[in-house]
């Protein structure tokens, strides 16, 4: 990107607004707290089915002699989270003045930092068609945030992007950690199953949707032609007006609506915001009152 988001100043934004989550809020983030991965401590938690290459010693014979199939005991551990923050880097989030892809990139770069801050390691990809790409891999700690972060001044946005196909085939890790999808989900292409994925493995899952002021309350009247961003070909030619404007309140609340519904439904989390809000009030406007710091 032309202009670096992330530089000197906002890194002294972002050591602020740490300090002032620290003092105020307990925080969604912990190094030291208990996974939902297996580990060695006493507190049993679940079953999962056997996957070869896991370790033999915590298969359960008691379970196989019932039900001739090979089961792991899994049990609560202390040990570090890995936060997995994933940026839409498809065209459509380069739409508006508010610049939708520079508040994206300034909420992930914030979360990994009071992430690191509590001795979380933090990878960060991007989306884009039908893959997704590693960024930075296993950020421990604010010397490691520091020398790493500014990869995010590279990202370009361009193309389009499917969330679930680039997920499901990735690595995600299972029951270690939060995973973040940034994007603003205005797309045709399936998410949804990425969501259910995520949550299947045992991830506490953030969906965070990023809109633009335009998108947000349009002000566009009279004889427009509109361009999809991600494919050229496919326009609308229209004369704009009221009933117009109102059908597409009722096309965004609908749009909005299908993933908060989803994370609802999950029991995962979900925030919409807007591209021009100020980074720290979409921490402490948005995340305190709606419970995501808590």
């Amino acid at each position: 990107m032309s202009n670096l988001i992330i530089n000197e100043e906002f890194l002294q934004q972002i050591e602020l607004l740490q300090m002032l989550v620290k003092n105020n809020v307990a925080g969604m983030f912990g190094g030291n707290h208990q996974s939902k991965t297996f580990g060695s401590s006493c507190e049993f938690t679940d079953y999962r089915e056997y996957i070869p290459g896991d370790d033999i010693t915590k298969i359960d014979w008691n379970a196989f002699a019932r039900f001739e199939k090979l089961y792991l005991k899994l049990y609560l551990d202390e040990r570090q989270m890995h936060t997995r923050i994933y940026i839409d880097a498809s065209r459509s989030m380069s739409f508006g003045k508010g610049n939708k892809d520079v508040q994206a990139i300034k909420i992930a770069a914030a979360l990994a930092y009071l992430s690191v801050c509590e001795l979380d390691k933090v990878s960060v990809y991007i989306i884009r068609e039908n893959g997704v790409e590693e960024i930075i891999r296993g950020m421990l700690g604010k010397e490691s945030y520091l020398n790493n972060i500014n990869k995010l001044n590279d990202i370009s946005f361009e193309g389009d992007s499917s969330i679930s196909a680039a997920l499901l085939p990735s690595t995600v890790g299972y029951g270690d950690g939060m995973s973040i999808i940034i994007s603003d989900f205005l797309t045709d292409n399936n998410f949804e199953d990425a969501v259910h994925y995520l949550v299947g493995k045992k991830r506490d899952v953030f969906c965070i949707q990023v809109l633009s002021k335009e998108e947000l309350n349009p002000k566009a009247r009279g004889k427009m032609h509109f361009f999809d961003s991600e494919d050229m070909g496919r326009f609308y030619r229209k004369n704009i007006t009221r009933e117009i404007i109102q059908a597409y309140r009722l096309a965004l609340e609908h749009i909005t609506g299908r993933v908060r519904n989803l994370c609802m439904s999950l029991n995962a989390n979900y925030m919409l915001v807007s591209a021009g809000d100020n980074v720290s009030d979409v921490f402490f406007d948005k995340f305190v009152n709606e419970g995501v710091l808590k």
